[in-house]
């Protein structure tokens, strides 16, 4: 995707938002577009990745499937799409 296509795709799921939704929404995407540093990790992220990488390279790895099924499991209240 270009530059052009990226922009069209965010602005029609923004135009997409419901009006409760976009209210929710608008303060988070003006905080991250501000945002002038790069996200750093925390510690518990970088291990949680680390450890993922490890087992990955152990021919340890998920579909996505499986990974949807466990989060709606230990998640049930988020929206998944």
């Amino acid at each position: 995707m270009n530059a052009a296509e990226i922009k069209l795709d965010l602005f029609r799921k923004i135009d997409n938002l419901k009006e409760s939704e976009l209210e929710k929404m608008y303060s988070k995407f003006v905080a991250l577009l501000n945002t002038t540093s790069p996200y750093k990790l925390s510690k518990d992220e970088k291990a949680a990745i680390d450890e993922a990488l490890e087992a990955s390279k152990r021919g340890k790895a998920y579909t996505h499937g499986e990974v949807m099924e466990e989060a709606r499991g230990k998640y049930p209240n988020l929206n998944f799409r």
